[in-house]
Parts: C-alpha cells; sequence; structure tokens
C-alpha cells in the first residue's frame, strides 16, 4: 500500500544537511541515503513504513515523497498513520525550526556572526519519530559517534522489524520493552546504557512515561519526567529535545564537541567547563539550539 504527498521547501534549502545526518552510517540497515533521495524504514503504530523521499535539484520548492506501507489486509491508509508518515517526513528534513530569526539574531555576534555568515541557511535535522530521537539519545550518551553509530546498527537488528523490502524499519518502544537486558550486552552495550533503553522502553509502553508533546504535556514536564528515569540526565534531555521535538532552545553545554567548538572560536588552549559553556550559551537564548547546529558545524571548518 502506498501512500504519497509532497512537502513545501523554503527557500534556499539545503539538501546536504539532510545527506550528513543521515548518511553518517554508511553500513545503515535502516536507511538508504544518495544524493537523489533517502529511504527511511520505520514502525508506526506496528506498521512497518518505508519513507522515499526524492531530494530535490537546484531552486525547486517542494519535495516528493512515497511511504510503502506493509498493511496488506488495508484498503486505505488509516488517516492517523497518514499523518504520523508525513511527520516523519518533515522531521527528517528538518523543516520544523526556521534558521532565519537566529541568522538575524546572531548577524552582528562577535562569536558566531562569521559562521552564521558562512552557512545562512543550515537547518536541524530530526530523527524521525521522538522515540527514535530519545534512544539514539541514549545510545549516544559518553561515548564516540562511530562506536554510537555501530551500537545502534545492532539495536535495530535486535529490536526492529525488516519491511517486505528488506529495509530495517526502526523500532517502537513496545519492541524494545521486549529485550532481555542480554540481548544487547552481548552486543557491546553497557550494562547501564543497556538498561536505561529498556526501562524507559518500558516505561513509554506501560503508559507511565507520555513522551507526546501536547498543551496539556509541554515539553517542560516531559523533561521533569525524562530526568526522572535512571539513566537519563540532562545532557540526553537536551540532545532529545532538538533531535526529538524541534525545540529551538537546547542548551547543549554538557556536549563535548560543542566544547570543542567554543575553544577553537575563542582560540584556548582548552575547553571551557560545562558551567562557563552554560553561560556562553545563555547570550544566545532562545535560539541556542540553532547556536549549537553552528557550533558544530565549525568543526567541519579548516582551521
Amino acid at each position: 500500500m502506498k501512500h504519497t504527498f509532497s512537502l513545501a521547501l523554503p527557500a534556499a534549502y539545503r539538501v546536504q544537511d539532510v545527506l550528513a545526518f543521515h548518511g553518517r552510517d554508511a553500513e545503515s540497515v535502516a536507511e538508504q541515503v544518495s544524493p537523489d533521495s533517502i529511504r527511511k524504514g520505520m514502525l508506526l503504530d506496528g506498521v512497518p513504513v518505508v519513507l522515499d523521499v526524492t531530494l530535490p535539484k537546484g531552486r525547486a520548492r517542494s519535495i516528493g515523497c512515497e511511504a510503502d506501507i506493509d498493511l496488506p489486509r488495508a484498503r486505505k491508509v488509516p488517516p492517523a498513520l497518514a499523518m504520523q508518515i508525513e511527520a516523519a517526513a518533515s522531521n527528517i528534513l528538518g523543516l520544523h525550526i526556521d534558521p532565519a530569526p537566529f541568522v538575524a539574531f546572531a548577524r552582528e555576534d562577535a562569536l558566531l556572526g562569521p559562521l552564521v555568515a558562512r552557512q545562512p541557511g543550515l537547518r536541524i535535522v530530526q530523527s524521525a519519530t521522538v522515540f527514535e530521537a530519545l534512544t539514539w539519545a541514549i545510545i549516544g550518551q559518553q561515548i564516540n559517534l562511530s562506536f554510537a553509530i555501530a551500537l545502534r546498527r545492532s539495536f535495530i537488528l535486535q529490536a526492529g522489524r525488516q519491511h517486505k523490502d528488506g529495509l530495517w524499519c526502526y523500532p517502537e518502544a513496545a519492541d524494545v520493552a521486549k529485550l532481555a537486558v542480554e540481548d544487547l550486552t552481548t552486543r557491546k552495550f553497557s550494562r547501564a546504557k543497556a538498561e536505561t533503553l529498556i526501562r524507559f522502553a518500558q516505561l513509554v509502553t506501560a503508559g507511565e512515561l507520555d513522551i507526546e508533546e501536547r498543551a496539556d504535556n509541554p515539553i517542560p514536564t516531559i523533561c521533569r519526567n525524562l530526568l526522572a528515569v535512571k539513566g537519563i540526565g540532562p545532557w540526553t534531555v537536551n540532545y532529545a529535545l532538538l533531535r526529538g521535538y524541534g525545540f529551538a532552545d537546547c542548551s547543549l553545554h554538557g556536549d563535548v564537541a560543542i566544547r570543542a567548538a567554543l575553544q577553537r572560536l575563542l582560540g584556548e588552549d582548552s575547553k571551557p567547563d560545562m558551567a562557563r559553556t552554560e553561560v556562553l550559551l545563555q547570550r544566545y537564548s532562545p535560539h541556542r539550539t540553532m547556536a549549537a547546529a553552528h557550533l558544530w558545524a565549525s568543526l567541519a571548518f579548516e582551521a
């Protein structure tokens, strides 16, 4: 079953940001990335879905998307599922946070102004779903990126499901909640990380932890409830706010790469500590998420 739709693109849309984020794992089992398209496998309400996004060339003002839904007995796509698919497409294309307000805010800033001038349309690309962003944040905390990517791949193979076309689908909470700790520790996860992933998924599955942003469940409430889960700390929550919710004012002062970028910009011999980094980032509120994006991107510039 197919669901076809298109999404409007802003002016000066940067395809390279999308390719860079989703193409980080050359051996990915749940994503296939080429210069022309992104194919993303995910489970939505227990249904395997492969989203195929045709990337624009030149100054295209819209982008074509098609979802292959492994729901053989249904005659039409349920409206709620269609909404989830379209939201996931918007997430992976980085369409939630408009970079223009931060560009105007930081244009004359002595520290970040030059970075903004080099990449004025830089966007924050998100994970397809909030659950994916949160589990990725847990997987990636306190380890280097290459190891985190390898663990993510193992996690998908353990908890996900294959779509009929062969691509693996990123799991949902109910899938992860069924795992035993040993399913992950035998694949190089630390016991603490495995326990945190499974604990988090079980709380979500049982309805004891609500991660859906709504008027009656705003971001501050979500943050407070996440921080109450053993194994989830401030960095994990802030990174998940950025990649999962598209929240515009995340403070990534605990992120090693952010601190390394600031060290480089400041021309200092060592990274600023977390307390000083928090103060440095505070001046960019309420746009700290975009500040983080530009700091991360600056590490790719030649010194």
